[in-house]
């Protein structure tokens, strides 16, 4: 018969989808404070882009 180890670094399946819920919270997080629209709107030149021949 062959015997199987659970080494220390490995973990439960249960264990994994915990810690990839916490990566994708922090992952939303950060994504919502780059990419905040009011900021970034305010932080836009008036006339992105135009006509240099005014």
């Amino acid at each position: 018969m062959k015997e199987t180890h659970k080494s220390q670094d490995q973990i439960t399946r249960k264990e994994a989808l915990k810690k990839m819920g916490k990566y994708a919270a922090l992952t939303a997080i950060g994504t919502f404070i780059v990419l905040n629209p009011k900021k970034a709107q305010a932080t836009s030149p008036p006339d992105p882009g135009g006509n240099p021949f005014d």
